[in-house]
């Protein structure tokens, strides 16, 4: 029994590629029997390093705006689904797996080549555009977050693979070495800063404007800062308060026990993550990738607070005032946990694994 995953560009597709991966491992599967397909960005390296066979193909984007080098992607679309196909029959695959972004196009068109089954999964409330040109073809489509992806057909809300430290998250077993890990004193309150592996600038710029404003006596700053942690370090060393800049963090679920509060974006991963270790957040969904949407989803369910980028002035009151409430955060938390899905990466490997026995 042997099953493709296709997964290329950014950690989004990667690491859930990677979680599902690894819960088909958990249920008896050899890792060489988990063929990824993908191109030559982060995939290539992570992938391969996990322990799993990896195929590179030519692979590339649309261009939002007008450019000629829009003109070239139907050739390097058919040109790579004959290539994929061909990884199909060779690896013997008996269910496909498109994790979206730009790979998806062509591995729909090699498993519909090969009569291959194929599943989608959708990190996003709304749904990218190579799901949805990939949708009719899918016998399933797993999806990350609830919204508008929830009409595409043959949808199931699965929530997002996480990676397992993450899906068996236990605060109160990391909390110690977590804050031991940050440098945090005893008794300190601690806002965590998230941006991505790159950063995000606008929520850079609010952290001295939130200590400035803080309501707690005892506070702490986990900053991961992305490629703008170098600059910050001075203004970070220089705080009134512990405010520990990093660029990024590779075990995220120190970040998480460590947290009281996190400030940060509304991707989708993020969401799950915030999610699944019942963490409050303030979101800053970015204007555009549909994040306002993954964010809705996080304050339906009442585990986040939103603040609109164009109103990134409200920060320091709407985060000062729930670090100085202990009670709303904890029903914060509670609800959040409540969206939570720590199992999806399993729930989705034993709906492949049926997939291909049908």
């Amino acid at each position: 029994m042997r099953v493709t995953i296709a997964a290329a560009g950014t950690g989004g597709h990667v690491f859930p590629a990677l979680a599902v991966a690894q819960a088909l491992v958990a249920r008896g599967l050899a890792p060489g029997d988990v063929l990824f397909l993908g191109g030559d960005r982060l995939e290539a390296r992570v992938v391969p390093e996990a322990g799993f066979p990896f195929a590179r193909f030519e692979l590339v984007a649309l261009e939002r705006s007008a450019s000629p080098r829009n003109l070239r992607i139907p050739f390097v679309l058919r040109r790579s689904a004959r290539a994929m196909a061909a990884a199909l029959e060779g690896h013997g695959a008996g269910v496909v797996l498109a994790m979206g972004g730009y790979v998806t196009v062509p591995a729909a068109w090699a498993a519909r080549r090969c009569e291959v089954p194929l599943f989608l999964q959708e990190q996003n409330a709304v749904p990218g555009l190579a799901v949805r040109l990939a949708a009719r073809g899918a016998r399933e489509v797993f999806l990350g977050l609830p919204g508008p992806a929830q009409r595409l057909p043959r949808s199931v809300l699965t929530g997002n693979p996480l990676r397992p430290r993450l899906a068996a998250f236990d605060r109160t077993a990391l909390a110690a070495q977590a804050r031991q890990r940050y440098g945090i004193p005893d008794g300190a309150t601690v806002l965590g800063v998230l941006g991505g592996s790159q950063g995000a600038r606008v929520l850079n710029q609010a952290v001295a404007a939130v200590i400035a404003a803080r309501r707690v006596g005892a506070l702490a700053v986990v900053h991961l800062a992305g490629a703008e942690a170098a600059a910050l370090a001075s203004q970070a060393a220089a705080a009134p308060l512990p405010w520990r800049c990093l660029p990024f963090e590779d075990q995220m679920e120190y970040f998480y026990a460590a947290a009281d509060l996190v400030l940060c974006r509304a991707g989708a991963m993020t969401i799950a993550e915030l999610a699944a270790t019942r963490t409050p957040a303030v979101l800053v969904p970015l204007d555009r990738v549909g994040q306002q949407h993954n964010a809705s989803a996080l304050m339906a369910a009442g585990g986040a607070r939103v603040v609109p980028q164009s109103q990134v002035t409200r920060l320091p009151d709407v985060v000062g005032d729930l670090l100085a409430d202990p009670a709303a955060r904890e029903d914060m938390a509670r609800r959040a946990g409540q969206m939570g899905s720590p199992d999806a990466a399993g729930d989705i490997a034993d709906r492949l694994l049926e997939g291909t026995r049908a």
